[in-house]
């Protein structure tokens, strides 16, 4: 096979134009074409480009030598790189020892998958509930004003990018495609196949509900077992090696291989390993407030005449913005055709985040505008940022009326410096509602001044960005975990030997599809560990 290149055709191209449009590119007839497959297609919307898909192809011909020699010095053609997974190492036969994983999020469903599929029959331990279950619960805060602390937009099966857009991309280095691999497995639990080409796949919602449970029953089917409702409450260290883990009821469970596949909110877990003594850093996160504007206004700044068109969807977008005082500002895990929704997991505090369906058919869009902070501002050691979003997140519960609702303020009266009495053409989508007022006290004042630097600059890309009817909902703390769980190449603790830091909680991802690859990543070191010399 070789791999074709920025194939570029119209928006409008009829569903059969390819072939031609390869056999022309390539200067062959097209009956020297032997088939074809799209590995990535995606478009260009920047200003004063017309709006046209790109095509990356992968195709056969008669004769690749041939071809290759006649288009030499053509960059745009090549062979296909090798984009199949191979698995290092598998066990041979049943080990007496095996490994487990803490959490069920996306980290933790690839690290057990993939130490189930090479045979090691991973324990893995989530402390909320199976994913149907923990929807009924999310719902609850979202239509009851009733938070359940261990099963919520954070805790349970699936993890927080379960109650997300769903998005499917990432720009992390991936030189060995275990992305791909992430993908396959997506696709095989359910997931629609264009998220092996599209540009920036996401499955949404209620899709990944059915995903993650087919991905849950592969894993058992493998050997693996998952107990929901176990909380891990303590580790058991002997002179620098782990030796398993203690759960809420007391029982403990024996292991010399733990993974920690924890989520971002995972605090008293944190702060259980800080207290045993398991190195951790502080590191930068950002936070900010939820926007929403018009789906329709998103669709037309940057799609033009072509917004509604069916193969683009509902239009994303993605800003940054330095300001005056040092502090970046930029846009954060968009959901165009979304919502905005309730995601703490904790008594007394207000945190959103934002949501799409796979149809993306919403009202509104939204995204987090947020600034990003070092941990320069919040000394104070390891656990100093928690405490930093912990204090945001109740001065937000107050502001909102004590009762799970947000504070909001519309952004013309943001920018006037005025507090907000009446809303205007957007209806905000947050439940399980918004308490209108002035947003200027829940963050820090450096925050709250790049903010409103950065909206107006960004009305320049985005014409209606900072439209006085677009709404602002407080506070977006939780867009990347705090901490960081340091761990040397072989994806070890520093500190305790056997011990596996993973995913975002870590400090090691960011998103579904960058947790995924590190858990692949970690279960792999996990079994190399366990059957060296075997």
């Amino acid at each position: 096979m070789l791999r074709l290149n920025e194939l570029r055709l119209p928006l409008d191209h009829a569903a059969d134009a390819l072939p031609a449009a390869i056999a022309q590119r390539l200067k062959i007839k097209p009956a020297e074409l032997l088939g074809f497959t799209v590995f990535k297609r995606s478009h260009d919307a920047r200003r004063g480009h017309p709006l046209m898909l790109s095509y990356c192809i992968d195709f056969s011909v008669k004769d690749e030598t041939a071809l290759l020699k006649k288009l030499a010095g053509d960059n745009k053609i090549g062979p296909t790189p090798d984009t199949e997974y191979q698995f290092p190492i598998r066990a041979q036969g049943e080990l007496s020892e095996r490994p487990i994983v803490v959490g069920l999020g996306p980290c933790g469903i690839f690290a057990g998958l993939l130490l189930a599929q090479m045979g090691l029959r991973p324990i893995i331990l989530e402390r909320g509930k199976e994913v149907r279950q923990r929807t009924k619960d999310t719902w609850d805060l979202w239509r009851k004003n009733t938070l359940h602390p261990e099963s919520n937009v954070q805790f349970g099966e699936g993890g927080a990018g379960t109650f997300s857009d769903g998005k499917l991309y990432s720009q992390i280095k991936d030189p060995r495609y275990l992305g791909r691999k992430v993908m396959a497995e997506f696709v095989k639990a359910g997931a629609p196949d264009e998220i092996m080409y599209v540009s920036k796949p996401h499955i949404g919602t209620f899709r990944l509900v059915g995903v993650v449970e087919r991905m849950r029953e592969t894993i058992q089917s493998l050997g693996g077992e998952i107990r929901f409702q176990q909380k891990v409450t303590d580790i058991q260290i002997e002179q620098g090696q782990v030796r398993g883990v203690t759960l809420e009821s007391g029982e403990q469970l024996r292991s010399d291989h733990v993974v920690m596949a924890l989520g971002h909110s995972a605090r008293d877990t944190f702060e259980m390993l800080h207290h045993r003594g398991v190195f951790m850093e502080a590191k930068p996160f950002s936070v900010g407030f939820r926007i929403e504007h018009p789906q329709s206004l998103i669709d037309t700044a940057r799609f033009g005449k072509h917004a509604g068109n069916e193969i683009l969807g509902a239009a994303d977008y993605k800003l940054v913005y330095h300001a005056g005082n040092g502090r970046s500002v930029y846009s954060f895990c968009m959901c165009p055709g979304g919502t905005v929704v309730a995601a703490t997991s904790e008594l007394g505090r207000v945190v959103t985040n934002g949501m799409s369906q796979y149809s993306r058919n919403e009202r509104n869009a939204n995204a987090g505008i947020v600034v990003g902070i070092t941990p320069a501002d919040y000394p104070g050691g390891p656990l100093a940022g928690v405490a930093f979003q912990q204090a945001l997140e109740s001065h937000a519960f107050v502001l909102g009326g004590e009762n799970y609702e947000a504070p909001a303020q519309l952004v013309g009266d943001f920018l006037a410096k005025r507090p907000s009495t009446a809303l205007g053409a957007v209806e905000p989508s947050y439940k399980p509602g918004v308490k209108l007022g002035e947003l200027d006290s829940s963050l820090p004042d450096y925050a709250i001044a790049a903010i409103r630097e950065a909206l107006p600059a960004f009305d320049k890309q985005i014409r209606g960005f900072s439209m006085h009817d677009a709404v602002l909902t407080g506070v977006e703390t939780r867009t990347s975990s705090p901490i960081r769980l340091t761990r040397g190449d072989d994806c070890q603790s520093l500190n305790v030997r056997g011990l596996f830091p993973a995913g975002e909680g870590a400090g090691y991802a960011g998103g579904i599809l960058s947790a995924g690859v590190d858990g692949i990543r970690v279960a792999e070191a996990v079994a190399q560990s366990m059957l060296k010399g075997r």
